[in-house]
């Protein structure tokens, strides 16, 4: 028996689904509210509905970014893990082999198409009004008219390859993520190959020596997360693990809303002014005492955080059941097309609707300089009225370009595999006939023609 229910792993696309509208969430707030990843406004001042713990995940969304790191480890180990349960290794190899070839293009070829769309509409200045608005994150996030076709076609393209070299694109912020995740395969189909005839319990003692590895060096975000999905993948494909969870449910349900409300609180842990509020400045203590020196506690809290939730989903087949419903798939399905586009859509559309298209012009002061004076923010109520009409319009950019765009890179990666791979039945071919050749002239020299050359196979 495998995951869950009959094998169930759908939970893991829903869960993925639920990362990507956390992020979404998470940049309306970065751009329009800021205060909400403060435990309280002010000193002293009561906390909003938003700014209570466990409720402000849905708007302090970093939790999302970890979430895909730990997917990206579950679902590279999870195939060759259950190939090696069936001792068939040579098959796992084969798997990764190919699995590791597709893995850039699939990443690469969507990323380098929206960044090519976000750069041909900047030039058009559909950014400007970000730039101009009194939204800090907004502006900082926009890219800059390029105004020379020579220069901007460069400067685009250094932007790509910054991407994959650096983590840094100046039309797309959030495409940092994607070399640590691009990484962080390469790390987990080397370590699954490195463990490919360990036992499982010795292999998860390697997993969460890993795991270990990356505490120590403050790597929450990415390292850990790749690891502790190496981990579980390899837990619940685990026998004794299995009959665990069948013969201890009651116990096994407990268990799982413990360590889900656990993981939810630490989660909830703010990005600055935790001793504003006794709750985060309790949480802060605890992370100051095993936590590595100097961390980064906001990535440290969202790291241990989703690594108790994915225990907590561990033990109850029923939320992975809940994660598997077709709404969440269907959130999982949009998931990296939602996380391509929502950044752009939010600094051109989402601005345009709550600052309006007019940019104020310039003025000069007293002193004869030029100031550019900022749009104001026209309120939370507008920003409301919009936001039902934006977010549609955000997933529905999203399902076309799953439609559409996602099939043709996925088309595309397939025939640079196929290009690239050698047959393994024309190898089989080859290798017959070579051998073959190299044993015929030895057992025809004894024979020769009467012209005195060898007799050779036809």
């Amino acid at each position: 028996m495998a995951i869950g229910k009959e094998g169930n792993v759908k939970w893991v696309d829903g869960l993925r689904g639920i990362a990507s509208t956390l992020v979404v969430l998470t940049h309306i707030a970065r751009a329009f509210d800021g205060d909400l990843f403060l435990p309280t406004s002010a000193e002293g001042a009561p906390p909003r509905f938003l700014q209570w713990p466990f409720v402000r995940l849905l708007v302090q969304g970093r939790i999302g970014v970890t979430i895909f790191a730990f997917v990206t480890g579950y679902v590279c180990a999870l195939k060759p893990i259950k190939l090696y349960a069936q001792g068939s290794q040579d098959a796992a190899f084969r798997s990764l082999a190919k699995s590791a070839l597709r893995r850039p293009p699939r990443l690469i070829l969507p990323a380098t198409l929206a960044t090519l769309l976000i750069w041909f509409f900047a030039q058009f200045g559909v950014f400007q009004v970000a730039k101009r608005s009194d939204s800090w994150w907004s502006g900082a996030t926009s890219p800059d008219i390029v105004p020379y076709v020579g220069d901007s076609i460069l400067n685009m393209a250094h932007n790509i390859i910054r991407t994959w070299t650096w983590g840094q694109n100046a039309y797309d912020g959030n495409q940092w993520t994607l070399l640590p995740l691009l990484k962080g395969s390469f790390q987990v189909y080397v370590f699954i190959i490195a463990t490919a005839y360990c036992k499982p319990r010795y292999r998860m003692m390697c997993s969460l020596g890993m795991w270990l590895y990356f505490y120590v060096g403050s790597d929450s975000a990415f390292g850990m997360q790749f690891f502790f999905g190496v981990f579980l993948s390899d837990l619940q494909n685990y026998q004794p693990a299995i009959q665990f969870l069948s013969d201890r449910a009651r116990l096994c349900r407990v268990l799982a809303v413990v360590l889900v409300a656990l993981g939810l609180f630490v989660a909830s842990y703010p990005e600055g002014h935790a001793e504003w509020r006794p709750w985060s400045a309790w949480l802060h203590s605890v992370l100051v005492n095993i936590l590595p020196g100097n961390p980064d506690f906001p990535r440290f809290s969202s790291g241990i955080g989703l690594e108790l939730i994915a225990l907590g989903l561990h033990f109850s087949p029923f939320i992975r059941d809940v994660l598997s419903n077709r709404y969440f798939l269907w959130l999982g399905r949009q998931s990296f097309a939602v996380y391509l586009l929502h950044g752009p859509l939010l600094r051109w559309i989402l601005v345009w609707m709550v600052y309006g298209v007019r940019i104020p012009p310039d003025v000069t002061n007293d002193k004869g300089e030029v100031e550019h004076p900022h749009i104001p923010f026209p309120g939370g109520a507008r920003l409301l009225v919009c936001l039902p009409f934006w977010i549609p319009l955000n997933y529905g950019c999203a399902v076309l370009w799953t439609t559409y765009v996602d099939p043709w890179c996925a088309r595309t990666t397939e025939r640079l595999v196929a290009y690239v791979v050698e047959d393994q039945d024309e190898k089989h071919q080859q290798q017959t006939a070579a051998t073959y050749h190299r044993r015929s002239p030895s057992r025809a020299n004894g024979r020769q023609s009467q012209s005195g050359a060898p007799l050779l196979p036809s």
